[in-house]
């Protein structure tokens, strides 16, 4: 199901939920009731409460942007590395330049294909990947320059492949999930608590107040919506997890 449709549902459902309350609950109130009776200090405690989640949320969205930009830029150095690794083995002689863009087409196409997914779903990397990564590291720690140009590009080359194992290493510390399950605890309980706040307030019938209170709650699912899409930090699907490789390397896939 489309993260759209289910973020439609979401918004959708909280305001028929809460529209169908005040319904029912100015169905059971008395002709004589007087909603300006509200005390002061339920309007003090529902203002306050509304502020105190609201700066809840907008920590929570800080945090898993944060995570979901960490995880990018560790994704796309490992590949700006390869990248660069590729292009600077240009002076090097033909049969070993062309086995080293062999083996790193061969190290992308498998963390494309296999790595990503396997760990998006296990937050770790596979050992098979380490070992394609290792035959690249071989090929440029092994080989002898004869030339003086090959000779400037070996240091830079082989500082390139540490900086992508490096990066690999961070791509798959940034692949967990950003909210821990506590916190989503206290972002549910505490959007049922605002939204049922509301209610202390004796809203009526009026169009004015009913669509307020369904933009309310519409505006509070959509926020925990976007936590959760933001808490995984490559994305719900591979795909745009390898978008950096897919940018750099369009010829593997």
């Amino acid at each position: 199901m489309s993260d759209w449709i289910v973020l439609a549902i979401g918004m959708a459902a909280s305001c028929v939920v809460v529209l169908s309350i005040v319904a029912i609950n100015n169905r059971r109130l008395s002709e004589d009731d007087d909603p300006s009776e509200t005390p002061d200090v339920i309007e003090y405690m529902t203002m306050m409460i509304g502020v105190v989640y609201a700066i809840v949320l907008g920590l929570a969205i800080a945090g898993v942007w944060e995570g979901r930009g960490a995880a990018e830029d560790a994704a796309r150095r490992e590949a700006q590395a390869l990248h660069e690794v590729q292009e600077r083995v240009q002076v090097y002689p033909a049969a070993v330049r062309d086995r080293v863009r062999g083996d790193i087409d061969t190290y992308v196409s498998y963390v494309v294909d296999t790595e990503i997914p396997y760990m998006i779903k296990h937050g770790d990397n596979t050992q098979r990947g380490s070992d394609l990564l290792g035959v690249v590291r071989r090929d440029v720690t092994s080989f002898e320059p004869r030339t003086p140009l090959a000779n400037q590009a070996y240091q830079p080359v082989v500082d390139q492949v540490a900086a992508a194992d490096d990066a690999r290493n961070a791509r798959a510390d940034s692949s967990g999930p950003t909210m821990p399950g506590v916190v989503w605890f206290g972002l549910i309980v505490g959007g049922l608590v605002a939204v049922g706040l509301i209610f202390t307030l004796q809203i009526r019938r009026s169009r004015r107040e009913l669509i307020l209170a369904g933009l309310y709650s519409a505006l509070i699912a959509f926020l925990l919506f976007l936590i959760w899409d933001f808490n995984a930090p490559y994305g719900r699907t591979p795909a745009e997890a390898a978008a950096s490789f897919a940018a750099l390397f369009p010829h593997v896939g």
